[in-house]
C-alpha cells in the first residue's frame, strides 16, 4: 500500500477514531469520575512520555547532533506554549481545554454549576447562557473548546508522520506504534469535548462527531511531518525534535497537571509509571 495512504489510514483511525470513541465513552458513562480520568490521563502521559524519551528523540539523534535536537525541542514545547495562551486569551479562561472533563468544574470564584463551568453547550444553537468566565457564552466556550484540541493535533500529527519517515523503523512498525499511542491519548481528550456538550443537552452523535472533528488536523499534521521528513535527514531530525517537544508540552502542560487536579493521592504515580513501562515494553517489543 502507499505510504500516504497508509498514513492517512491510520492516522484516521488512530486521532479521528480516538477522539470518536472518547466522545462514546463520555456519552455512555456520561459523568466518568474524576479518579477514573485522572487515572487515565497518568496512564497516558507515562506512554507519551516513554514515545518521546526513547523514540522520538533517539530517531532525532540519529541524524543530527544533540545540540540542534535540543534547539527544536525546546523550540516545539515553547510553540505550544505559546499557542495555547493565545488559545486562553481567546477563550477568556484562566485554564487550557482539558479542564472539560466531567466531574471537574468547581469554579470556587464564581460558584458556577459543573456544566457552567465545563462550558456546557447544546450543539447546533447558542442557549444565551453565560459561561463560567462572563465573557461569552457556552456555545461559543465549546466551540473553543474544540478548536483547541484541532490546534493541538497538528504537532501530534508531525509526530506520527516523521516517525513513518524515520529509516530505522522497519515497515513503519515505529509510526504504527506512535499513531496508536496518540489514539489511546486522545480517548480522553475526546470525553473532555463530548462531556460538557452532553451537560448542555446535546444528542450523543452530535457530541461525539464534534470530537472526532477535531482530530482532524491529526491527519494533516502527519502527511506534513512525513513529507519533511522523508526529504532530507535534517528535515526529519527537526520534525520529530519539533513534535517531540510539543508532545512534551501536552504531557507536563495539560495532562499531568489536569489529573493532579482531578485527584491527588500519592499511589497516582504508579499510573504514569504502568503507562512508562508499557510504552517502553511496545517500543523495544518490536525492535526485537
Amino acid at each position: 500500500m502507499n505510504i500516504y495512504l497508509t498514513i492517512l489510514f491510520i492516522t484516521t483511525l488512530t486521532g479521528v477514531g480516538g477522539l470518536a470513541l472518547g466522545g462514546c465513552l463520555a456519552a455512555a458513562v456520561h459523568s466518568p469520575s474524576d479518579r477514573a480520568v485522572s487515572l487515565l490521563l497518568r496512564f497516558t502521559a507515562g506512554v507519551m512520555l516513554s514515545v518521546v524519551c526513547f523514540d522520538l528523540v533517539g530517531d532525532a539523534m540519529e541524524g543530527g547532533g544533540a545540540l540542534p535536537v535540543l534547539c527544536w525541542l525546546a523550540i516545539g514545547f515553547l510553540c505550544t506554549y505559546l499557542l495555547n495562551c493565545w488559545i486562553d486569551r481567546q477563550a477568556h479562561h484562566s485554564h487550557s481545554h482539558g479542564h472539560a472533563h466531567g466531574g471537574h468544574g468547581e469554579d470556587h470564584a464564581h460558584g458556577e454549576d459543573a456544566d457552567h463551568a465545563h462550558g456546557g453547550v447544546r450543539l447546533g444553537r447558542d442557549n444565551g447562557a453565560p459561561c463560567a468566565c462572563g465573557h461569552h457564552t457556552l456555545h461559543t466556550a465549546g466551540l473553543v473548546l474544540a478548536a483547541a484540541v484541532a490546534l493541538h493535533n497538528m504537532p501530534v500529527g508531525m509526530a506520527i508522520g516523521a516517525t513513518f519517515a524515520a529509516p530505522a523503523q522497519a515497515a513503519g512498525h515505529g509510526g504504527v506504534l506512535a499513531a496508536l499511542i496518540i489514539g489511546l491519548h486522545n480517548i480522553p481528550e475526546g470525553m473532555a469535548i463530548a462531556a460538557p456538550m452532553l451537560s448542555g443537552g446535546s444528542r450523543p452523535a452530535g457530541a461525539a462527531g464534534v470530537a472526532a472533528l477535531s482530530g482532524l488536523p491529526t491527519i494533516l499534521g502527519a502527511l506534513l511531518g512525513y513529507s519533511a521528513g522523508a526529504m532530507n535527514p535534517l528535515l526529519l531530525t527537526v520534525s520529530l525534535s519539533f513534535a517531540a517537544g510539543a508532545m512534551l508540552y501536552v504531557i507536563f502542560g495539560e495532562l499531568l497537571p489536569e489529573a493532579e487536579h482531578l485527584w491527588q493521592h500519592k499511589l497516582s504515580g504508579v499510573a504514569t509509571m504502568l503507562g512508562m513501562l508499557l510504552g517502553m515494553a511496545l517500543i523495544f517489543g518490536h525492535s526485537h
